[in-house]
């Protein structure tokens, strides 16, 4: 049996991993990179060794350097997580070659999955349902809308839709690039786009001795990207649907046994059809060779740890002859560092603090109706460039789907983010859309319901103004407690007041400016004539806002304050009574919305350009971001080159709009 295993990855999915080993008694040994020293599951093992760097391609892609880490630490199996490695079949051999236990399928099943391209042949010839591969080069007008996919990747990365054959050769390049860059594979091809297709994947689970489970299926259709944001077990459309769970299975099960495949895998299809009409026709479109990041969700239905049978199957173990049934619906999100109205640009910085309330299951089956959290940071975490910025995932599970939906969305809108931009607001607000909640997810949800809409703040403007003047009012309480004289006596205490205390904040919506006066009689605050002050320490406040008490609980980390209520969450910066001259940037600057490499330039100083041309592409988190001219006009200032490393903030270029005619 296994004694201590090496996680060949990082973050939530390594954490995930060592717990069920530590509830099997099993130990655990870490590998990081250099931006990953200070991280949760370095700390979290019974031993860690460190890969030299920080980029990929220099750690966790090195397989060479993880095989070391294990004999080094005495670990007798690896597990290789998702991504990175772990559908790569030179490192499964090379893990069997140095007498490791592999977890995972044998290599020559992964490498029949590796390439998309050669895995649609084979599923076709075990009579599989594929979708037809088109070459790229071949593509006509008759078959747009078409999408390019990395042959050998997944996560979104190299995949671009093009539905206009003029833009094939640039989305070509741009994907090949990606590509390379994520799998170090540039390989891509095309296939016909479904504008509403749904994403089902079916759980299978294998052993050596030919038992091949059907767990379950996942419907993943709400994508942002082509990755996946909002999973589920059961799907509403294979519920609504006679006889389609059967041909799924039955199609799962196909393709594992057409590979001789062992441990957890997942098939995915793309099916057609509606929750509410008749339809079901599927298609293939790749096998995981791994753990999947929705796993969660089945595990919720079925009872299973699926890194605990993972275990099992790779120590010879055998599956009992049928699996287990499924009951009750989970719901995953995945809770990401990044701004979707902002075209889902990715953030980075430090988690002061990420809670949610009540007690949350962590990285444990639920038997139970209640939340469950796979995070990968901790309070005092940093968020950087180098990964996915995916920063937990949150996943309910109830008797009904409308329950899980409805438990997680409150969960989710009453959890304490602190720090980074996140696609929090998303997530709610698709949890409590009715197209969601009628089970009429595709993956074209967002451009159906609109991306506008859908990532609205929780918060209103009112609420915003609210939590503006409860912060006004805790800065008040705080300036009291560190006092050193007159402590007793209100913040801004006057004889004869002859002006209130202003404080401006800046919000989603814009300033907020904050007038107030604390006197004998109560609180004066403009604009707040239904609202009086109940109690105010530097973390709570009490208002009575028009009868109805409400609390807000405060929390600042230098200018950036974070108020959680149950009106919804807010962020605000307190802004400076006086503005640093070298701070302010010229107008018409293009500033790097995150740090990132600058990988290509689109003009030259002295161009003339026109509106929403692309100036600079960066790389960041392995995805590349267009920084496009705010205006037409002449490229003035250019202060960057191709592979240059920048901040967030830095001054990539200058725009000097043109003048309108008549104007001089």
């Amino acid at each position: 049996m296994i004694q201590s295993v090496l996680v060949a990855n990082r973050g939530e999915i390594a954490r995930r991993i060592f717990a069920t080993c530590r509830r099997s008694g099993i130990g655990t040994v870490a590998v990081f990179s250099d931006a990953d020293a200070l991280g949760p599951h370095v700390t979290e093992a019974d031993a860690a060794v460190r890969l030299p760097g920080n980029s990929p391609a220099d750690t966790y892609l090195r397989g060479d350097l993880v095989i070391e880490a294990a004999l080094l630490a005495g670990a007798d199996a690896i597990h290789p997580g998702y991504g990175f490695l772990s559908e790569n079949a030179e490192f499964a051999r090379a893990v069997h070659d140095a007498g490791l236990t592999w977890i995972g399928p044998p290599a020559p099943a992964i490498e029949m999955m590796g390439s998309k391209v050669e895995s649609k042949k084979l599923m076709a010839a075990a009579g599989v349902p594929v979708l037809a591969e088109l070459d790229p080069d071949a593509v006509t007008e008759a078959d747009l809308p078409v999408l390019v996919k990395a042959s050998a990747g997944g996560g979104g990365r190299g995949m671009r839709v093009v539905r206009e054959l003029a833009d094939l050769p640039e989305q070509l390049e741009g994907a090949r690039r990606e590509a390379q860059s994520a799998f170090g594979d540039p390989t891509v091809f095309c296939e016909r786009y479904l504008e509403t297709g749904r994403h089902i994947e079916v759980q299978v689970m294998a052993d050596r001795h030919g038992t091949v489970w059907a767990v379950g299926e996942r419907e993943c259709s709400i994508q942002r990207r082509h990755q996946k944001v909002v999973e589920e077990a059961p799907s509403p459309l294979v519920e609504a649907v006679p006889g389609m769970r059967e041909r799924l299975f039955e199609a799962a099960r196909l393709a594992a046994k057409a590979i001789d495949y062992e441990g957890a895998g997942t098939v995915e299809f793309l099916a057609t059809g509606r929750a509410d009409t008749d339809g079901g026709d599927f298609f293939f479109l790749e096998m995981n060779t791994r753990l999947q990041v929705e796993h969660p969700v089945t595990e919720c239905t079925t009872g299973l740890d699926l890194v605990d049978l993972q275990l099992e199957v790779a120590s010879g173990l055998a599956l009992d002859a049928d699996s287990p049934a499924v009951s009750g619906h989970s719901i995953e999100v995945r809770l990401y560092a990044e701004d979707p109205a902002q075209n889902w640009q990715p953030q980075s910085g430090p988690v002061h603090r990420l809670a949610l309330p009540g007690t949350a299951v962590e990285f444990d089956v639920l038997r139970t109706p209640g939340i469950r959290l796979d995070s990968g940071v901790v309070d005092g975490s940093t968020v950087g460039v180098h990964y996915d910025p995916m920063l937990a995932k949150v996943i309910s599970f109830a008797p009904t789907r409308t329950q899980a939906a409805t438990r997680l969305a409150t969960a989710l809108g009453r959890t304490q983010i602190h720090g980074l931009r996140t696609n929090r607001d998303l997530l709610v607000n698709v949890l409590r859309h009715p197209a969601f909640l009628a089970g009429d997810t595709d993956t074209a949800f967002f451009d159906t319901h609109g991306l506008d809409v859908l990532a609205k703040p929780l918060a209103s403007v009112e609420t915003e103004r609210l939590s503006a003047l409860a912060t006004a009012l805790a800065d008040a309480a705080h300036n009291r407690d560190v006092a050193t004289v007159d402590s007793t006596l209100p913040s801004g205490w006057r004889n004869l007041a002859s002006a209130p205390q202003s404080k401006t904040f800046t919000g989603t919506g814009g300033d907020v400016e904050i007038r107030y006066l604390l006197t004998r009689y109560g609180l004066k605050a403009e604009g707040f004539d239904d609202v009086s002050l109940v109690s105010a320490t530097a973390r709570h406040v009490a208002l009575d806002v028009a009868g109805l008490r409400r609390s807000f609980e405060v929390s600042r980390y230098g200018d950036d304050v974070f108020v959680d209520s149950a009106l919804g969450p807010v962020s605000l910066h307190a802004a400076p009574r006086f503005t640093d001259p070298s701070a302010v940037v010229a107008e018409g600057s293009l500033l790097a919305p995150m740090p990132g490499s600058v990988i290509r330039l689109g003009a030259a100083v002295g161009d003339a350009v026109t509106a929403g041309q692309p100036i600079v592409w960066l790389e960041a988190m392995k995805m590349e971001h267009t920084i496009k001219a705010p205006a037409s006009g002449v490229l003035t200032e250019l202060s960057v080159t191709a592979g240059q490393q920048v901040d967030v903030g830095t001054v990539l270029a200058v725009v000097e709009a043109a003048q309108p005619e008549g104007e001089s």
